[in-house]
């Protein structure tokens, strides 16, 4: 869909919208149109307007196919009969849009040969321009001759237009345009600022192997010349860059490039002045004298009416003030005056090059001037500030006390994650490198973690606290919010302040007995991580269990960390088979992978695109295919396809949890249900789960594993295995029954009684759907991917997704119904828009690769339409995509 241009009234209107007439235009409807090319009688107005949507049908990234683009580029060639000069300059942009294959090209090669003769100065300079696009070296040489003389035309826009595609030919054909070489320096000369810069670019770029040649270039025109601005902001680029090389230096003794520079400092352009004040202060080695003159117009900018300047010499002084404060110094008092500046982009650069040029009595001062400028500004802002901040507070250490309470404030604050991890980061290194900062800021941390909302700084808090905490004066203080963390936060909170607790209670003896009752009370906890926890280390705090022979090895067990990604040692202990060799945590390898992606080299193409997979794609867990390989009523099943995220078929806290695991083969379904007795006063046996395939007419009961016994709270599993036709997107609903036996268990002795009692829970149904036949891949170029996908396996269709509340809501519904993977965050949409793409890629069963663009739509009041396009390795994929669509 066409992505819609909003444009609002004037101020003294009301706040209606309009919308870009490109809004809903589709190819196929802008391909009719292009008929009118064909007319005996040509309407240029229509024209012009059919090859703008065709242009921007091509720039919002529709692709043409072969037939299309070679229709479309031979009826564009017919306008040349026109004589209307609108028609003609959009003629000749389509044709370079288009880029004709090399057959095509000597069709329209005879007219824009005679354009570029013409008398008139427009067709030439833009025929020249579409020749350079489109031709190869060999019919370069022949028009070789016009492009000189064009170069040096009177004419500035010939001039320009041959200077420009001297630039882009020099990529494809460097040797012919070095023969240009005095041509070019003649137009350096021009009066024409824009011939005199597009020369320089070119006449740089044909010397820019050769060093000498370079500096004698920039030699000859320092010595003033070159008189165009922008040109002289190359110049000065250049000269920067001769100085780098070269290794000059800037002080004493005969200096005409760094005099150059200057010497711009006076230009009577502003864009000069700031290109050489940047220059200047980006050099080696630059002395505080030296930066005195760029210093100085930067500092008359800072007071300029024009925002652009204002930001830009704010934004230099900023830098400057990271490896030269005093130098910025006398700029302070202007900066200051820029705290409330309208644009908060200037203000957070003025507040920040005040914070790294400030002394030790503005300190206070600049906290009390920032106090309202950060509820004014967007959290990526407040980040910038909070680093200067910490900064500043490590540069004045005596100030710690004013600067950490600044960051405590502002830590109460309203802010997202990010914002708020640079201040918890900030304080946390305060902490660590200011000794006398270590008290109060532990307090801070103790004082925010209570309202905190983001489990991952929780955490973090706590690690922190416990490394730190013990050390402190008086280590009892933080307990209380220690182990309120305890009662009043989540799991993965509790688990982490259990730990913390322990780590007080190792290296503190005085608290040891406090840690002991606390660490009791937490074996009552509902989640299985904090009991073990707690019962882990009650048994190392008392002794009943060791991990060394001293008590620096339980230390060393508390408190250090793991120096290998935890996902790698998941995998290793799921693979570890019980022997008497144990576990070697040496093994683990210290390397996360991630998932290779099979992709192939387009034949004479350097882009990759997705590949023909010669193998099953490693999505499978690997402790679910050891699972499935061991029982043999599944061996002759093959190797599964995709194993399913656990879905939950109980409530939360009931007294049996169950959770069904989706394993998909080629031919068969096995589900997994994991079991786990809540009750410890029964013992389950012979647990079985029926299953109701009534509405999944395509499935077929072939197998199932019961689960001999469940005992409280030992987790367990039973398997139901169903046959589907080979080749079909099988679908259904499934009911279930867990059966089982229960006996009772006596609580004292823990020996379950002989006599059992035959009993079922119902379970929540569940389904198999089209998503569990689609893995999650990406790739990293999606435009690579999809052309290099074979054009007959396309198939494109439309839809209407009707009402919808945005168009969020109706591009994750497509996702969620196909199952794959968003590339390059096309599935994050704007608030308000009223278009969006989406791209998505994944692997279907079968091992098949696809590649999907999905254009959204508002056609209506909140009626979503969307047009889905689909390529794959297997046109019958392609077309089941298309179904799983229209049916979802």
């Amino acid at each position: 869909m066409a992505q819609p241009l909003v444009v609002k009234k004037d101020d003294d209107c009301d706040e209606e919208e309009y919308y870009s007439p490109f809004l809903g235009i589709e190819k196929g409807a802008v391909l009719q149109e292009a008929r009118v090319f064909h007319d005996p009688q040509l309407d240029a107005r229509r024209c012009c307007q059919v090859i703008t949507k065709l242009l921007y049908l091509l720039n919002q990234g529709d692709t043409f196919t072969k037939v299309e683009a070679t229709e479309v580029f031979f009826a564009t060639t017919k306008l040349f009969q026109s004589k209307d000069a609108g028609l003609r300059r959009m003629v000749y942009l389509m044709i370079k849009e288009l880029s004709p294959s090399a057959d095509e090209v000597i069709i329209v090669t005879s007219s824009l040969m005679k354009d570029m003769n013409s008398k008139t100065d427009m067709y030439r300079a833009n025929a020249i321009r579409v020749l350079c696009r489109i031709i190869d070296s060999t019919l370069l040489t022949q028009i070789e001759r016009y492009l000189k003389q064009a170069i040096v035309d009177k004419n500035p826009v010939v001039a320009s237009a041959a200077l420009v595609s001297g630039i882009y030919l020099l990529q494809t054909s460097p040797e012919i345009v070095k023969r240009w070489s005095n041509e070019v320096q003649e137009a350096v000369q021009s009066r024409a600022a824009l011939v005199q810069f597009h020369a320089l670019a070119l006449l740089h770029q044909i010397r820019q192997n050769d060093r000498l040649a370079v500096s004698k270039l920039v030699t000859s025109l320092t010595r003033g010349s070159v008189r165009s601005p922008l040109a002289q902001c190359l110049l000065i680029r250049y000269t920067s860059q001769v100085i780098r090389e070269s290794g000059m230096n800037t002080q004493g003794g005969d200096r005409p490039f760094f005099d150059f520079l200057e010497s711009c400092l006076r230009n009577k352009a502003e864009m000069v002045i700031l290109e050489a004040a940047r220059a200047i202060t980006d050099l080696n080695g630059v002395t505080s004298r030296e930066l005195t003159p760029a210093i100085t117009v930067l500092q008359l900018f800072l007071s300029s009416s024009k925002p652009v300047l204002r930001f830009a010499a704010v934004r230099t002084l900023n830098k400057v003030a990271s490896t030269h404060p005093l130098a910025v110094t006398n700029c302070n008092i202007d900066m200051e005056s820029l705290i409330s500046d309208q644009n908060r982009s200037i203000a957070t650069l003025a507040i920040t090059t005040l914070l790294k040029t400030g002394n030790e009595s503005s300190v206070d001062r600049l906290m009390k001037q920032m106090t309202n400028f950060m509820s004014d500004i967007a959290d990526e802002f407040k980040i910038v500030v909070v680093e200067a901040i910490r900064s500043l507070c490590l540069k004045f250490p005596l100030k710690y006390r004013s600067l950490m309470n600044f960051l405590s404030n502002i830590l109460r604050e309203e802010g997202g994650f990010d914002y708020k991890k640079a201040i918890v980061d900030s304080i946390i290194i305060l902490i660590r490198d200011i000794p006398d900062a270590k008290e109060s800021g532990l307090f801070h941390l103790c004082e925010f973690i209570e309202d905190c909302e983001f489990t991952y700084l929780s955490t973090q808090i706590l690690h922190f606290l416990g490394n730190e905490g013990p050390k402190t004066s008086d280590p009892s203080k933080y307990i209380r919010y220690i182990y309120n963390r305890v009662i009043l936060e989540n799991a993965t909170v509790r688990a982490s302040a259990v730990s913390t607790l322990a780590k007080f209670g190792a290296l503190v003896d005085a608290l040891k007995p406090r840690i002991f009752v606390l660490l009791r009370r937490c074996l009552f906890d509902g989640d299985d991580e904090v009991r073990d926890r707690a019962t882990l280390y009650i048994k190392l705090l008392d002794g009943e269990a060791t991990v060394g022979e001293t008590d620096k090895d339980v230390t060393e067990f508390l408190f250090g960390s793991l120096d290998v990604p935890l996902v790698n040692l998941e995998t290793s202990l799921w693979n570890y088979e019980p022997s008497e060799v144990p576990f070697d945590i040496s093994s683990v390898p210290k390397e996360t992978k991630s998932q290779p992606l099979a992709e192939k080299k387009a034949t004479g193409k350097k882009s990759a695109g997705p590949a023909a997979v010669n193998g099953p794609v490693p999505t499978v867990d690997a402790s679910y295919e050891k699972l499935l390989s061991s029982i043999p009523e599944f061996a002759s099943f093959g190797k599964p396809f995709k194993s399913s995220a656990p879905v939950e078929l109980t409530e939360a806290e009931t007294e049996y949890s169950v959770n069904v695991v989706k394993h998909i083969y080629d031919g068969h379904v096995v589900l997994q249900y994991n079991c786990t007795n809540t009750i410890p006063e029964q013992l389950l046996e012979e647990v079985v789960v029926f299953v109701d395939a009534s509405e999944a007419e395509e499935f077929s009961e072939v197998a199932s594993k019961p689960l001999r016994s469940l005992p409280y709270d030992s987790p367990g599993q039973t398997f139901v295995a169903f046959e589907k036709p080979e080749g079909v997107l099988a679908t259904g609903k499934f009911s279930n029954i867990l059966k089982f036996i229960v006996k009772e268990v006596d609580s004292s002795t823990g020996e379950a009684d002989d006599d059992g009692v035959e009993d079922e829970y119902q379970l929540e149904d569940f389904e198999i759907i089209s998503a569990d036949y689609m893995l999650k891949v990406g790739v990293s170029n999606f435009r690579n991917a999809w052309e290099s996908m074979d054009l007959e396996s396309e198939r494109v269709d439309e839809y209407g997704l009707g009402v919808r509340e945005s168009l969020g809501e109706a591009v994750s519904a497509v996702i969620s119904i196909l199952g794959m993977q968003p590339c390059e965050g096309t599935d994050v949409v704007q608030n308000n828009s009223r278009s969006h793409t989406c791209l998505l890629s994944g692997v279907f069963i079968g091992n098949v690769k696809v590649l999907v663009r999905l254009s959204f739509g508002i056609s209506g009041p909140k009626e979503v339409a969307m047009k889905l396009a689909v390529r794959s390795d297997d046109p019958e994929v392609s077309d089941r995509i298309h179904e799983i669509v229209a049916n979802g």
